[in-house]
């Protein structure tokens, strides 16, 4: 790959601790930095829940249209709706785990792993066959999280998670393409898409963000001519920088597969005037 060197060269120059996973799904080229290096997985372990609760559904032992009734004491801040609707609000299981997914829903999250149990979403996640990630703390736990109790994931891991789902082996493959269809409609688009929304031709982007102090992550299929995994992960760093990164290099690794005609709209949307939408930030 032509752009490995330039990419490596910019992630280097990162402060704190950066890992990167790309895989292109048609050709099998890859690259990877420090991809095995075990993060803070702040919101991306929302992923590993939702393929937990997805394998639970495929074998009958979680019916996804239960209803659940959403009490107050389950509320916590930042990212999602739920804590924001009335009390009392009755959801599905399908509803929690898609706010888990696409606004990023901390309440929903927390109601889900209530439900589903710590040790057992553990379970069912080495049950899948993942073995970096981990689920220690339900989201914003701040007196966990302040004793050093954090979830855990790697960049090269979460990049075969979306293989998997890509080939269709992960759970099943109604199960991956459900998957997929939730990850696709993400709400939270200020890294990976954030340039690729402005094409005439926006590619569907299947991901997940993470963010919390000094934190920053995305991770998710890119749908280009060449549909490719990529990873960025980002622990004690410059987010902002970072995220400008994941950006300009998603933009990148696009633009590779696509008319030598359109090879200059990197430099027209970023230009002055642009349409591009803000940049959501949600902490777990």
């Amino acid at each position: 790959m032509e752009e490995k060197k330039g990419i490596e060269e910019r992630l280097s120059k990162l402060p704190g601790r950066i890992s990167f996973y790309y895989y292109n799904l048609v050709t099998g080229e890859s690259m990877e930095y420090n991809s095995d290096e075990k993060m803070m997985a702040a919101s991306v372990i929302k992923l590993y829940i939702m393929a937990d609760a997805f394998d639970r559904i495929e074998g009958g032992r979680l019916d996804p249209n239960q209803m659940i009734t959403v009490k107050k004491e389950t509320y916590v801040p930042s990212c999602g709706a739920v804590a924001y609707m009335h009390e009392g609000l009755q959801v599905t299981v399908m509803d929690l785990i898609t706010l888990m997914i696409i606004f990023s829903d901390n309440t929903a999250t927390n109601i889900l792993i209530d439900l589903l149990g710590i040790e057992e979403i553990n379970e069912g996640i080495r049950r899948l066959g993942f073995k970096s990630a981990w689920l220690r703390r339900k989201m914003y736990d701040l007196e966990k999280s302040r004793q050093g109790i954090q979830n855990q994931i790697t960049a090269g891991e979460t990049g075969r998670f979306f293989r998997r789902l890509y080939e269709g082996t992960l759970v099943s493959r109604p199960a991956s393409e459900r998957m997929l269809e939730i990850l696709k409609n993400q709400q939270l688009n200020g890294k990976i898409p954030f340039y690729l929304q402005a094409l005439l031709e926006e590619p569907a982007v299947a991901h997940k963000t993470g963010e919390d102090t000094g934190i920053t992550h995305d991770v998710g299929i890119v749908y280009g001519k060449e549909p490719f995994v990529v990873c960025f992960c980002g622990n004690e760093t410059d987010t902002p920088r970072f995220e400008r990164i994941m950006a300009e290099t998603a933009l990148e690794l696009y633009q590779r597969d696509i008319e030598s005609k359109e090879n200059n709209t990197y430099q027209k949307i970023t230009g002055k005037g642009n349409r591009l939408k803000g940049h959501e930030n949600c902490k777990d």
